[in-house]
Formats: C-alpha cells, structure tokens, sequence
C-alpha cells in the first residue's frame, strides 16, 4: 500500500452505504404513473434507441472504440443504488478499503454520513435522465426511464425523438472513455490529489470546496478536474448538435426547450455533489466552445487527440482559449 493511499484511509470517513441506499429510498418519488404496457414500450423504446445512437454517434466523433458498458434502463430507485455502488467504487479506489465499523462514535458518524448521501443521491434520482457510469466497473449506462417519461411531458418533446436524443449524449461518453481508457484512472487520481490533506469537510454541505483547497497540489487537481468534466461534457453537447436534426426531426425544438431546464446531471454532476465542487453550467458551456472552436480552426481529427493522452487534455487556460492548446498540440 502507498503512503498516499495510507493518509488518505486515514482522512476519509467511514461511510455506511446501506444507509445510503435506505434514507435515499425513503424520501424518493417513485415518479409519473404508467400502466404496465407503457413501462414496457418505454423500456423497449430506450434500448433501441441506445443501440441506434452507436452509429451516429461514432460517425460524427470519429471514435471508433466505445467502453464496453450494457445498457440497465432502471427506476428512480434502481439509479439511486446504482449511484451508491459507483460512489463507493470511486472512493475505494482513491482510499482502499474502509475497515468494518461498530459501535460508538465511527458507527454513528458513518450513518449520518450514509443520510446524507443518500438525500443528495435521491435529489439527483429526480432529474438524472441517463449516465455513463465509468467508475463502477464494469462500466455501464443507465437510462432512468420515469425521469424520461416525465421531462418528455413535461417539455412537450416527441418522445421517440427525445429517447434517441438522451441516448446521443450518453453513448458519446462511452466513446470518449474508450478511445481514453486512462480516464478513469486519470480521473481517480486527481480526485485522491483534491482530496488529500482535506480536513474532512467531506460531507455533502461544503458549498464551494474551492474556499478551502489548502495547497498548491489541490487547486491544480481542482483545475484539472474543472477542465476534464467541462471537456466531457461540452464534447458530448457538441457531438449531439453534429447529429442533429439529420437524424433527429424535431432536435432543435428539443435543445431549445431542454436548455430552459437544464442543470448538471450524469455522472459529472453526481461527481460535483460528492466532492463539493461549485461548478456552474457555464463552465460545460466553456467546453462547448472550446470544441466548436477547435473543429473551426482544425477538424474533428484534430480534437480527438484531447483524448489521446493525459498530456493532450486542455488545460482549464486552454479550454478557455482554445488556440493556445491547438498552438501547443
């Protein structure tokens, strides 16, 4: 075991996930109210509609290598648990296994803690439509299909459409971890950087983690992860508008009505709500046009290589002038 993975099992919490699961559960809506017959033409619905957005998807990013991930359409509650799993693999990862907990005081603390995840991951539940989730492994993509059904309604939105276009977003993730399968572990260890030497404001009431980063190591880490999930992010939003209205008929009417809504989701918002980042919406949109401005200058090609290496990832300076990193690639 290394000294850092050392000083951080003996930072971070134990944590009690059952608990987790269980307070989340409690409070969550179980959503809009369908008959059987409309579950089932919803779930078929969305698992077409992942596989058919492969292609697109693949056509416009010139990616040819999506992570392998099955496709789970699930409930609020089936999401909920499968958030907890993944925050659980992700912290283990940076940690290493917690010891078992009983009695006293570290009992109590790893349940409060479990409370408090498990509200966070239920407010999530409501709003998330889908996510690839690259830190459970095997990875997986997930597709909430009452969140679906509700946001369709409510936005007015063709839903065969709207279905395709949740799945345009997710699967262009699937693509970006399998060109990179060194994200994920990038990711982690920036994580372990921003967490290590916390004085444990871990819970999820930290407003603004930024506040309190107390070392040179922890800001780059936190700039470094601002720019990684800003990329992801405006890299997918740009690839769905390069599908477009080819393949989706009503997609401008979609983005229009979605953009009114919209707020972090996927598993780039869940990682902001665990870590206390206070990163706003339009630091995704920053990524958006880093990417725009790239292929304008360059091509399609050319961005890829953001995705190529460790290394070739844009810095948060680079994303915000996106012709300083094309003058260091």
């Amino acid at each position: 075991m290394t000294d850092s993975k050392l000083s951080l099992m003996e930072q971070l919490p134990a944590l009690d996930w059952g608990q987790a699961v269980a307070a989340g559960t409690a409070v969550l809506p179980s959503g809009p109210r369908l008959t059987s017959d409309e579950v089932a033409a919803t779930v078929a619905e969305l698992r077409a509609a992942a596989v058919e957005s492969v292609n697109h998807i693949e056509a416009v990013t010139q990616l040819s290598q999506p992570a392998a991930a099955p496709v789970l359409v699930v409930d609020r509650v089936g999401w909920l648990r499968a958030c907890a799993q993944s925050s659980e693999s992700m912290l283990t990862s940076i940690s290493g296994p917690t010891e078992p907990f009983s009695g006293g005081y570290r009992q109590l603390r790893a349940k409060a803690l479990g409370i408090e995840f498990g509200l966070v991951f239920a407010a999530i539940a409501t709003r998330i439509l889908g996510q690839f989730d690259p830190f459970y492994q095997p990875n997986r993509m997930l597709l909430v299909a009452p969140n679906v059904v509700a946001v369709e309604r409510q936005l007015g939105v063709f839903p065969t459409d709207f279905r395709l276009w949740v799945c345009l977003h997710e699967q262009t993730h699937r693509f970006q971890f399998g060109h990179a399968p060194w994200l994920r572990e990038h990711l982690i260890g920036l994580i372990a950087e921003l967490l290590d030497g916390d004085d444990l404001g871990f819970g999820l009431t930290a407003t603004n983690r930024a506040d309190r980063i107390g070392s040179a190591t922890q800001q780059q880490a936190f700039d470094a992860i601002t720019a990684v999930m800003s990329l992801l992010e405006g890299h997918a939003d740009v690839m769905m508008d390069r599908v477009g209205e080819s393949v989706v008929p009503t997609y401008a009417a979609i983005r229009h009505a979605f953009d009114q809504r919209r707020s972090t989701s996927g598993w780039a918002g869940l990682l902001q709500r665990l870590l206390g980042l206070d990163l706003k919406y339009a630091q995704y949109r920053e990524g958006a046009r880093f990417c725009r401005a790239v292929i304008e200058s360059a091509d399609v090609a050319t961005l890829n290589q953001a995705f190529s290496a460790p290394g070739h990832l844009p810095t948060l300076a680079e994303l915000r002038d996106p012709q300083r990193w094309l003058r260091r690639i």
